[in-house]
C-alpha cells in the first residue's frame, strides 16, 4: 500500500488500484476535515475536499460525495448523485467520477473495481457485515449489472487484525452458523469464551469464494489498532475520530493516488 510523502501520511492507497488508474484514498488520522456523516453541512470541510479534487474524487460541478448511513448490515444501495444515499453498507455506481465514501475506525473498507464495465463497489464490514458476506454481496451487484467476478479488482483498507480483534462467543455462534465449514479457519482460540478474528482473511475468503482471482485482492494487513499512530481505532480509543475510504470511476481530471 503506498502513500504519500512525510512521516505522518494524511492517506494511503492501493497498487492495484492505482495501476488500473483508479482515483482513490484510504484516509489516516492525519487526514483533515472528515467530520461525523450527520453534520448539517455534510461530512467533509474544505481542507477534505480539496484533497479529494486534487486525486480526481471530485464529481463534474462539485458533485458531492456519495455516502450511507452505514448500519453493519450488507444492504446495496446504488447512486447516480452524491450526498447522504440511505442507509446500508455497499455503495454501487456506474457514473463516471462520482465518489463514494465508506467510514470506518476499525471495520473493513473494501473497494471494489470493474475495469471492463466501469462500475465501482465500496462495501463497510465489520463482523456483522462479514456474517452476512457483504463482500460478497458487493461482488454480486458488480456482476448482476453486468460484470465478471475473475476480472474485478478488489482493495482492503485499513482496519483491525486478528493481533487485536478478539470476540466472544455469541460473535463466534454467528459466524458458526453462517460459515459452518469456514470459520475455523478464520479464529485463533486464546482463553475460555475468547477468540481473536481474523477479518481480513475472512473477507478475502469471501472475495475468493465469490469469483476473484487472489492476485487481483490487495489485502496489506495494516492494522489500525496497532498503529494508533497513523490510524483511529474504535477499540483503542473510542470516539476519537473516524476514518474514510474514498473512491470514484475514473474519466474525470486529477490522478489517482
Amino acid at each position: 500500500m503506498k502513500h504519500q510523502q512525510g512521516e505522518s501520511p494524511a492517506y494511503l492507497g492501493s497498487r492495484l488500484l492505482t495501476e488500473a488508474g483508479v482515483p482513490h484514498l484510504f484516509s489516516t488520522r492525519h487526514f483533515p476535515g472528515v467530520r461525523p456523516w450527520r453534520h448539517p453541512d455534510g461530512p467533509f470541510e474544505a481542507k477534505a475536499l480539496a484533497l479529494f479534487d486534487h486525486h480526481g474524487l471530485r464529481g463534474s460541478g462539485g458533485e458531492p460525495v456519495a455516502f450511507l448511513r452505514q448500519v453493519h448490515g450488507a444492504e446495496v444501495v446504488v447512486v447516480a448523485q452524491g450526498g447522504l444515499a440511505g442507509q446500508g453498507d455497499v455503495l454501487v455506481t456506474s457514473q463516471t467520477v462520482l465518489p463514494l465514501a465508506i467510514f470506518t475506525a476499525d471495520c473493513l473498507p473494501i473497494i471494489l473495481y470493474d475495469p471492463a464495465g466501469r462500475r465501482l463497489a465500496m462495501a463497510h464490514a465489520g463482523w456483522r457485515g462479514t456474517v452476512g458476506a457483504v463482500a460478497g454481496v458487493a461482488v454480486g451487484a458488480l456482476t448482476r449489472a453486468g460484470g465478471t467476478a475473475n476480472t474485478l479488482l478488489a482493495a482492503i483498507g485499513p482496519s483491525i487484525g486478528p493481533c487485536c480483534y478478539e470476540v466472544d462467543t455469541p460473535v463466534i455462534d454467528r459466524f458458526a452458523a453462517a460459515f459452518p465449514a469456514a470459520w475455523r479457519q478464520w479464529v485463533t482460540a486464546v482463553g475460555p469464551g475468547k477468540w481473536m478474528l481474523d477479518l481480513w482473511q475472512a473477507n478475502q475468503d469471501q472475495l475468493r469464494a465469490a469469483g476473484l482471482e487472489p492476485e487481483r485482492i490487495d489485502n496489506p494487513r495494516l492494522c489500525t489498532s496497532c498503529r494508533t499512530d497513523l490510524f483511529f481505532s474504535y477499540r483503542r480509543g473510542r470516539g476519537q475520530g473516524r476514518l474514510v475510504a474514498v473512491a470514484a470511476i475514473p474519466g474525470g481530471r486529477g490522478e489517482a493516488c
